[in-house]
């Protein structure tokens, strides 16, 4: 089993946080981005849409997409639970993931990809307009992520969840992006700051 890694890129990031947290250890293949090695033959043939991280298992099965990923090793390795506990607790984590990931992590990566000059030969077409209107979406979905906050710990309750390990990346994905959290959003300051003193956010 190995795990083709893209290094600073919020996504093979996600899968590397989940692992921590997990204490499993999965041998990594780096892949140059900046490089475009994720482009080449090599990763095309693995995953055809050239993106990463991408799971290669030992019969040669091959998993791409984050959260697949993540699943996958959910099935294996059950505790500590990422993906909620009950019918209930499973359909909250699902539930605010979706959410998190849809209208914070996605509106910070358009501004990213679409407004930062590194990002011209991968976002074809770039579209700067684009970029700067997902802004205030990103900024609309964290006053409103705030008040949830506002009496429970984590993102989907009061337990860890591969919903806060989005959150994190999207939130620290925002500093390359040029947005910055409002200092009155005071609970997502407090969110951002409980995840990134978990040892597994150094991952």
């Amino acid at each position: 089993m190995k795990l083709y890694d893209g290094g600073r890129a919020p996504n093979p990031r996600r899968v590397r946080v989940f692992l921590a947290e997990k204490g499993i250890e999965v041998p990594l293949v780096p892949v140059d981005m900046a490089g475009m090695e994720h482009r080449g033959e090599p990763m095309t043939l693995r995953n055809p849409l050239q993106r990463l991280p991408v799971l290669e298992l030992d019969d040669g099965s091959i998993l791409t997409e984050t959260v697949a990923i993540c699943r996958y090793f959910e099935e294996l390795h059950p505790e500590p639970t990422l993906f909620g506990r009950g019918a209930l607790g499973r359909a909250m984590v699902e539930m605010w993931q979706r959410r998190i990931e849809q209208n914070l992590f996605f509106g910070v990566a358009q501004a990213f990809r679409h407004i930062h000059p590194a990002m011209k030969e991968w976002e074809v077409p770039q579209i700067p307009a684009w970029g700067e209107a997902n802004k205030p979406k990103v900024l609309e979905f964290l006053a409103i992520l705030d008040r949830e906050l506002a009496d429970r710990e984590f993102a989907a309750g009061d337990d860890y969840s591969i919903a806060d390990i989005t959150g994190l990346c999207a939130l620290d994905f925002m500093k390359p992006a040029r947005i910055q959290v409002p200092p009155e959003l005071t609970n997502v300051l407090r969110w951002h700051e409980t995840l990134s003193s978990r040892p597994s956010a150094s991952a």
